[in-house]
């Protein structure tokens, strides 16, 4: 059954996830799978989560979930964590290239949580964002969109969009991909990176917002062109490495603060892209190889000193 979470009343979406919670109960828990918000999720429904799932153990699980509002046990920092995470990783990937964050453009596609928060914080690092987009289509700017305008009229526009934006010249999600820029972050949907427009993309450094934005055809056009790629698997894991600070601060019973949860995620990101950077230079293969070499490895090293009981 498919239904738009968007045409339905509060009390319906309640029931539903309260529902789909229920069916769930073998598969989630502290200690199993721990969902989160994506796409047409937030706060709220992780609540709904929350106390479905307490309801059923007969006692208040706070770890059951993340990405919780912050009275039940939610973390600070992590709405905007896996923005965050691609800003960190952006700046990373751009010192390696000898990128100048104040001399450089960068161009983001989706303006949901990820896109927005990605475009303001790396505004404000000093970095011009000459174009923006959402599902009404891209907005260009060559002297620079203002972010914070943007994300204001979408949270006052009444459908949450920035159709009719005037900060900026209406162009496609197509177009937008293609234009000359520094930086470009597909913070969108899947495969919008394809071997039919990778050969036209302009970009000196992609950095994947979205998950699976850059499809495995257009990879090796991308390689060939020298356009360093920083893939999904490291670039956005800012929001999953929150949760997993939200659930040890559950856990624990001990929250920390929001300056405490970003130097730990700054701590971690990096961590991993210089892992990951190095891992690929070794090999001398492209970043997404070199994260799967890093985690294969890892794997492999764990199962030896593990052994097999049998």
């Amino acid at each position: 059954m498919k239904c738009d979470p968007k045409k339905l009343t509060k009390v319906e979406l309640e029931k539903i996830t309260r529902r789909y919670t229920a069916n769930l109960l073998d598969v989630i828990g502290p200690d199993k799978d721990i969902p989160a918000p994506d796409l047409n999720t937030d706060e709220q429904i992780m609540a709904w989560i929350m106390d479905t799932y307490s309801m059923h153990v007969r006692r208040t699980e706070r770890a059951v979930v993340t990405g919780k509002p912050l009275i039940l046990g939610g973390s600070p920092g992590r709405r905007e964590a896996t923005g965050r995470g691609v800003m960190i990783v952006t700046l990373a990937a751009m010192e390696k290239l000898g990128l100048n964050p104040k001399k450089s453009t960068a161009v983001v596609q989706g303006f949901g949580n990820v896109g927005s928060v990605s475009a303001k914080l790396l505004s404000e690092k000093g970095l011009k964002i000459i174009a923006i987009s959402d599902i009404t289509g891209g907005y260009y700017n060559k002297k620079g969109i203002d972010v914070e305008k943007a994300i204001k009229y979408v949270q006052n526009n009444p459908d949450r969009t920035l159709e009719g934006f005037d900060g900026g010249e209406k162009i496609t999600n197509e177009e937008l991909l293609e234009l000359e820029c520094d930086v470009l972050i597909p913070a969108a949907r899947e495969d919008q990176i394809t071997k039919h427009n990778a050969p036209r993309i302009k970009a000196k450094l992609i950095v994947e917002g979205a998950n699976g934005p850059t499809t495995a055809s257009a990879d090796p056009i991308l390689e060939e062109k020298g356009i360093l790629v920083v893939p999904d698997i490291v670039a956005n894991a800012g929001g999953v490495t929150v949760s997993y600070f939200e659930w040890v601060q559950d856990r624990m019973g001990f929250y920390w603060t929001v300056k405490m949860v970003n130097e730990r995620l700054e701590e971690m990101m990096l961590s991993a892209f210089e892992n990951v950077y190095n891992t690929a230079k070794k090999y001398n293969v492209s970043l997404r190889l070199g994260a799967y070499i890093l985690a294969v490895d890892k794997v492999a090293k764990t199962l030896k000193l593990r052994g097999i009981y049998g």
